[in-house]
């Protein structure tokens, strides 16, 4: 049965089959039974046959992906969220900040927290042998911090400089030398290297997280703190370089000195702060017919900026340097050319030529030019907030020359290129650039050279505060939108920039939405920013929905200033975030709340504006309530205003007023005209 059903089929299945065509027949006009492929295997040609219709399937090379190829595939295919919070701040809900203070707050917290656990994961490594990550993450797993070997060897004293163990590893070393064993030559530089890098001191856990934050602060430093920025510069770094330390001990010990050995103590050296000392090394190290490493001259050059000598002096040494790297055929790197324009920087305007003619140099030798190269010769041209015109070009060069590129890591400080673009592109007050800088950031991979956090605050406050200075005010909202809060918490100056931005397109219908956004962003308590939106809603007449809404956002703001926590004063009334809040009030019609904040002035010896009282007046003018107008009066006498006189001509014209309030209106005229007098008079017997 099976097998008729099987020829069966097989008739059904010829009857349906179609000859094939094209490529896919074979010279005959049916289907060829196998493949073509290139290499070894081969058919034989038939005589006559036509081969125009064969296509030769060529295999390519086998690509060896990356682990992480696939989870890259599948980021590339995610954008950013504008609605959402930076990805570094999803944890919890509840713990979202939702200010740059708060933000900051909790990426310390989060790296103190790693710092924790990887104390505990080191602390107790047993219970952490479990790898479940794929691929291999070796910084999740334990660290083995503790030696094993425990028999005095060179083996042991490899295992405590592979632990970073600075003390351990010297009094190894003491002892070895002590029981009279030769240690190689290889395992004494490599100890030098562990003392030079640390500066003969035990590093701590987080030393490459301190390092890098320290170095931003000095980086940081303005040209006016020069001076404190030097004496800071050992403080902050916490270790200098000591004289007879261990590493120069052991270096004096050393029976034969490699160039190697030379190169770690001048790097070392530089590193710590001992430019001298690395300069009398390195010829010592010339007297003794060694030749030094690229890395090493990166340093002496780092080292002779770091001379008190003049800028044309220092500028000598370093092309005195740069020539004995051609005598010892050392081919200058990337970081040769940055440390060069980093050193020029500190020249101010004598810099800019030999920085040009660095640049210039580094493209006629093949080297390509990083973000951080970029960034060095914009501070140095641009140094001051108002640049002048002839340096203003310089960024249209770079920019022009390096539009559309996608950049890779190169140099630590690549991550400041951005930031130093736009603070010159907001200097020079230049929408267009802005734009180009911000569309090399969004190339590629290039957005992770943004920097951290306190970095990307600066760049996007920069460029939407020139967003809010020269862009239309709908383009303006959308940007608005887009990057807050998603890609940074607005600072209060922010704020108020957008706020002029709207006063300038009479779009103040906004100004509500903008306070809530404000409270939400956590800069309630900034006065600034509260007197700003007041005097913007208080200085015109609005129609009337406007008003109410006005007023509503007017009281929010009072609140402010009357609730506190118990732990803290109460903020104090400003004179004029007290005029702007009666002004709101009686505008929205609600009369009975600004007269009440009408005695605010009173009870906290704030001085009223003449509009104000006048407005006030127009008030109780339009309810014909004398009583108010009076109150008004005596308000003006009790601070001795000028406006008193006119005030009091209005309520005797425009209100009919009983005899007993005549009588008290007169009353305080003539008990405020008898002091003036009694002033004068008290005044003319003192000459």
């Amino acid at each position: 049965m099976a097998a008729a059903a099987t020829v069966r089929w097989l008739r059904v299945r010829r009857r349906f089959c179609l000859p094939l065509t094209d490529r896919r027949a074979g010279p005959c006009g049916l289907a060829p039974s196998c493949r073509l492929y290139s290499g070894s295997t081969a058919l034989p040609k038939v005589e006559g046959a036509d081969v125009t219709g064969i296509e030769e399937v060529v295999i390519p090379k086998r690509k060896t992906w990356d682990k992480v190829a696939v989870l890259q595939a599948l980021a590339s295919t995610v954008n950013r969220d504008t609605t959402a919070a930076p990805y570094a701040f999803q944890d919890d809900p509840y713990l979202i900040p939702t200010s740059s203070v708060e933000s900051r707050s909790f990426l310390l917290a989060k790296k103190s927290g790693e710092n924790a656990a990887k104390f505990i994961i080191n602390l107790r490594p047993k219970y952490f042998q479990k790898d479940i990550a794929e691929p291999h993450i070796p910084c999740l797993m334990p660290e083995h911090l503790e030696p094993q070997i425990e028999d005095l060897s060179e083996a042991a004293l490899k295992e405590r400089i592979k632990l970073k163990k600075v003390k351990a590893s010297v009094d190894m070393f003491d002892q070895l030398l002590q029981a009279g064993t030769t240690v190689s030559l290889e395992t004494t530089n490599s100890l030098l290297d562990l003392l030079c890098y640390y500066g003969d001191q035990e590093p701590s856990a987080d030393y490459h997280f301190q390092q890098r934050e320290k170095s931003e602060e000095l980086e940081e430093d303005t040209a006016e703190n020069k001076g404190k920025s030097r004496k800071k510069a050992g403080l902050q770094f916490g270790v200098t370089w000591r004289a007879k330390n261990n590493a120069e001990r052991i270096f004096a010990l050393m029976p034969e000195k490699s160039a190697h050995s030379y190169c770690t103590m001048i790097r070392g050296m530089v590193k710590h702060r001992a430019p001298v000392q690395a300069l009398n090394l390195y010829a010592e190290l010339l007297n003794n017919r060694l030749r030094a490493d690229v890395y090493t001259f990166n340093s002496l050059i780092e080292a002779t900026a770091m001379m008190n000598d003049k800028f044309d002096e220092k500028w000598n040494n370093i092309l005195e340097l740069l020539k004995q790297m051609v005598a010892q055929k050392v081919k200058p790197n990337l970081q040769t050319f940055n440390t060069i324009l980093k050193c020029l920087r500190r020249f101010y305007a004598f810099g800019k030529l030999p920085a040009l003619q660095t640049l210039r140099e580094m493209k006629a030798i093949g080297i390509e030019p990083s973000l951080a190269t970029y960034h060095y010769i914009i501070q140095l041209f641009y140094q001051h907030e108002s640049p002048s015109k002839g340096s203003s070009l310089v960024i249209y060069d770079i920019m022009n020359e390096i539009m559309g590129k996608k950049f890779s890591p190169q140099d630590p400080d690549d991550d400041m290129f951005f930031q130093s673009a736009m603070r010159v592109c907001c200097s020079l007050k230049d929408l267009e650039l802005a734009y180009q800088v911000h569309g090399l950031l969004n190339t590629g991979d290039n957005r992770k050279f943004i920097g951290p956090d306190h970095r990307r605050n600066f760049y996007y406050s920069k460029f939407f505060s020139l967003l809010c200075l020269m862009e239309q005010i709908d383009v303006t909202l959308k940007w608005y939108k887009d990057l807050i809060p998603s890609v940074f918490f607005p600072h209060s100056q922010t704020l108020i920039d957008l706020l002029q931005a709207l006063d300038v397109a009479n779009r103040l219908d906004m100004i509500p939405e903008v306070w809530r956004d404000s409270k939400e962003y956590g800069h309630t308590f900034r006065s600034d920013l509260k007197e700003e939106i007041l005097m913007l809603m208080a200085r015109d007449r609005h129609p009337p929905e406007l008003q109410v809404a006005f007023a509503d956002c007017a009281a929010d703001i009072r609140s402010t200033y009357e609730s506190h926590d118990a732990r803290q004063t109460a903020p104090e009334w400003p004179a004029s975030a007290l005029s702007c809040v009666a002004v709101l009030f009686l505008r929205a019609g609600r009369t009975q709340e600004a007269w009440k904040m009408l005695g605010l002035f009173r009870k906290h010896n704030k001085i009223p504006r003449n509009e104000l009282l006048n407005e006030f007046m127009d008030s109780a003018k339009a309810s014909n309530s004398p009583a108010q107008a009076i109150e008004i009066v005596q308000l003006a006498r009790a601070f001795s205003l000028p406006i008193c006189e006119s005030l009091t001509q209005r309520v005797t014209a425009d209100f009919t007023i009983s005899q007993e309030q005549k009588e008290a209106l007169g009353h305080r005229t003539a008990c405020d005209s008898s002091s003036d007098s009694d002033s004068d008079s008290d005044v003319g017997e003192g000459k």
